[in-house]
């Protein structure tokens, strides 16, 4: 014999009503079933809040009576035989009008005790069974109804009363010697030996399943739900999460306990000292299997079965010096909390027995808190012992699976998953049988903590990489066409799934938690709301996703103003932008220090070279132990083109204009020409190889004489550049006499950094520089007779989208790893 249980959503409607008969129609043709019934979904609820109500003299608790039996009558009206339908709905009426009396009682006394809300609450699973037993019964299913208040015997621990199961094993079993038809009866209830209802706990239709299967020895217990069975974390906050085949009693004890809602943790009981196998149906999707409770685990590949979560704890602490080396502390702590009936979820305590953690329901932490002052009362106003401290708005993870017994690893890979996304965690606890290992964390952080475990666990071939952007023009959309392009290959071969979650311009920005998609995102974003950067900002952190960075494409220092804030809540941050490492010293060294701390990155490959690899490489050589003796390079690709093409009888300021027609400069080429671009990434290889130098320190040769720089207009500045062509002329015609070509170099050298023009001869590797390439050259210890040449394309959107994205794939690879 097999024992179902139908839960609230199953009976919920017309519809689910008629699928369970679906369903029971095929077992009638096999064997006999019990099949134990939830109250109609939302009617418990409706109970509970008709008897609070009632109690408080509010005579509207006669429109919710009205509701329940709307609900009732209506679905049998729908579902009964007309020649049924008065029998059914008589029948229904008759136990209503009884709980329309008991309420008028509660409305008079002003009152609703333990024993009379149970009764109360009763109702829910009394009519739900009778009108789905007599619906059976016209579809051609044999079944008989059982009240289960007739065989199921508690104690009166009203609210969550405890079976006695010697008692109700008989009577089941008595019970069932004259029965020759299957079995329809209530869940969720019992009653005293006095005859008195009592319920079994929220869930305890569940518990009444596996009491009815236990007694009868049953071959199986089949929980029928609205999910395909228990899942890897919960559905609703890990969208990726997905059912798992088959978990041990252990394991499903482990997870029910710490927030799996799918099975009510003392169901288990009764089934596992039977060894009865559970299985975790859906009513609303019958061909699938769903998932198998039993003795043993699962083979599987993973090393952790599932993740669990309870929200809304409070954590407490016990210090004090005078628990150290004193025996009967905690037998004193939890006996106090016990005399109180407060439940602790988890508990833990320092080697040095100089504290004790233990977390409830926040609901219970002042009732908790009083009684653990007062049992300690004495201790504490003699200083021996401190007041109990509370921490609120937490929540507990449980990562649970046999596999992880003897598995090395898996605390560390847990905690530095959490770790690299700024996840606290507030208390540990782990058990000797290594089967479960719990963390306590803020509130906030657990929708995000449960997808960081879960991709790190379960889905460690593809991680999220949840990318928001600032500045989409020509940088940025190259990027965002460059991982676009890549995105297949990045996924099936590096395991990254770039989710791109906002896009802001000067104008527009768009954001989309589920992600943008990147064919027509400039159609999207101009439909998109007007740009806010602090709004921007604040709501990327709000929404606290796993593995985020931030990308600044701008050359905008009030972008740079957020950088701090935004490493400060564990977001990476990918950039171009110059200003942040070239502004004063103390604010570089402090974002260096906020990104090390939050144990977040900060990546700036290309502010010096674009998409070359500068910094890198220099970071390599000064980590592995190479000295920096000179860095010169030419750094800036316009003038890097000026002056290769400055050659034989061209005119400086043609050379000029040229470039600027090409769009090599900016707009005003003596941006360019005043060497400040190239002094602030001379200034930020500095700082890398460990100078602490201000972007005064830098000296800059101004190549450009007054009259240019003077000049109003950028029309005005080429007249003039054209009078002082002769200027230009003569420093390359000088060159040429001595073999020697003009290159506008930057240059650090015992902690001093310069920006000048230069002739160089064919010796010095910028020699033979062509086009707009940069050229860095790292003379070192190890590379003192030759130096380290970098060498390539050293502007340019595509080269510095590159770059970007490779500091991206950098930053990936540390949150995978």
């Amino acid at each position: 014999m097999k024992v179902l249980k139908f839960g609230g959503t199953s009976v919920g409607s017309v519809e689910s009503i008629r699928k369970v008969a679906e369903i029971l129609s095929s077992y009638k043709k096999k064997e006999k079933f019990v099949v134990v019934f939830s109250a109609m979904s939302g009617i418990t609820n409706l109970l509970v809040e008709v008897g609070q109500k009632a109690s408080a003299t509010d005579i509207s608790y006669q429109q919710i009576l009205k509701t329940i039996e709307q609900k009732h009558v209506n679905t049998a009206k729908t579902l009964i035989d007309v020649k049924n339908q008065g029998k059914v709905i008589a029948q229904l009426k008759l136990v209503l009008n009884e709980l329309q009396d008991l309420l008028q009682g509660v409305y008079l006394l002003k009152e609703l005790s333990p024993r009379s809300n149970d009764l109360v609450l009763s109702f829910g699973e009394r009519l739900s069974s009778y009108l789905v037993a007599e619906f059976l019964k016209q579809e051609g299913v044999d079944v008989t109804f059982l009240d289960a208040r007739n065989v199921v015997i508690t104690d009166n621990g009203f609210g969550s009363a405890k079976v006695d199961f010697k008692k109700t094993d008989k009577a089941i079993k008595d019970y069932f010697k004259d029965i020759k038809t299957s079995v329809v009866t209530t869940g969720f209830i019992g009653s005293t030996e006095k005859g008195e209802t009592t319920t079994l706990g929220r869930g305890g239709s569940d518990y009444t399943a596996s009491v009815f299967g236990a007694a009868l020895d049953s071959e199986g217990i089949e929980i029928w739900t609205d999910v395909d069975g228990i899942m890897t974390a919960d559905p609703r906050k890990v969208k990726r999460a997905f059912t798992l085949p088959q978990v041990s009693y252990i394991e499903a004890m482990e997870m029910s306990h710490f927030g799996a809602k799918v099975i009510y943790p003392p169901t288990l009981q009764p089934a596992f000292k039977k060894n009865i196998p559970i299985w975790i149906k859906n009513t609303f999707n019958t061909a699938f299997e769903g998932t198998l409770i039993n003795a043993k685990t699962s083979a599987t590949d993973h090393s952790v079965k599932g993740i669990s979560s309870i929200e809304n704890i409070s954590l407490l602490n016990l210090t004090g010096s005078g628990m150290v080396g004193v025996p009967g502390v905690s037998g004193r702590l939890f006996g106090a909390l016990a005399r109180n009936s407060i439940n602790v979820i988890l508990i833990t305590q320092a080697s040095s027995e100089h504290s004790i953690c233990f977390v409830i329901d926040s609901k219970e932490s002042a009732k908790a808190k009083a009684a653990v002052e007062e049992e300690f009362e004495h201790e504490i106003k003699a200083g021996k012992i401190d007041k109990l401290h509370e921490k609120d708005n937490l929540a507990i993870v449980a990562v649970v699976g046999d596999n992880m017994r003897h598995t090395p690893g898996i605390a560390g890979k847990l905690f530095s998953s959490l770790g690299k996304n700024g996840i606290n965690v507030v208390a540990i606890a782990q058990g000797s049988s290594e089967i479960n290992l719990s963390v306590v964390i803020g509130k906030e952080d657990l929708t995000k903590a449960l997808n960081v475990i879960h991709e790190s666990f379960f889905l460690s071939d593809v991680k999220t990489i949840n990318v928001f952007v600032v500045g989409v023009g020509l940088i940025g959309s190259a990027l965002l066409k460059q991982l676009q392009k890549q995105a297949t290959y990045l996924q099936k071969e590096k395991g990254f799934k770039i989710n791109v979650v906002g896009l802001a311009n000067s104008k527009k920005m768009l954001i989309n938690e589920n992600g943008v998609a990147l064919t027509g995102w400039k159609e999207k974003l101009e439909e998109g709301e007007k740009a806010n950067l602090k709004e921007f900002v604040k709501r990327m952190v709000d929404l606290n996703l796993r593995n985020s960075i931030f990308v600044d494409n701008t050359s905008n220092k009030d972008v740079v103003s957020f950088y701090h804030d935004i490493l400060d809540e564990s977001i990476s941050i990918v950039t171009p932008n110059k200003l942040a490492n070239s502004g004063l010293f103390k604010d570089y060294k402090k974002l260096q220090e906020t990104a090390f701390k939050r144990g977040v990155k900060l990546m700036y490959e290309t502010n010096v070279g674009a998409g070359l690899p500068v910094i890198n490489t220099l970071n390599d050589l000064k980590d592995s132990g190479d000295k920096i003796i000179r860095i010169e390079g030419v750094l800036s690709g316009t003038l890097s083109y000026i002056f290769n093409t400055f050659k034989g009888d061209k005119k400086f300021s043609d050379v000029v204009k040229e470039a600027k027609e090409k769009g090599f400069t900016e707009p005003d080429p003596r941006d360019d020409l005043n060497g400040k671009d190239v002094a602030r990434k001379i200034l930020i290889l500095s700082r890398e190889a460990g100078f602490n130098l201000e972007f005064d320190d830098v000296v800059v040769e101004n190549i450009l004489p007054a009259p240019c720089l003077k000049a109003k207009t950028v029309e005005d500045f080429f007249v003039e550049l054209e009078k002082n062509n002769s200027v230009f002329s003569k420093k390359r015609d000088e060159a040429d006499k001595a073999n020697k070509v003009l290159r506008f170099i930057a240059k650090l050298e015992n902690g001093k950094a310069e920006v000048s023009l230069q002739a160089v001869d064919s010796t010095h590797p910028f020699f033979s520089l062509s086009g707009s390439d940069n050229m860095i050259a790292y003379t070192t210890e190890r590379y003192k007779e030759r130096p380290l040449v970098i060498k390539g394309p050293g502007a340019g959107a595509e080269v510095t989208a590159a770059g970007v994205f490779g500091d991206i794939i950098r930053i990936s690879n540390y949150l995978k790893g």
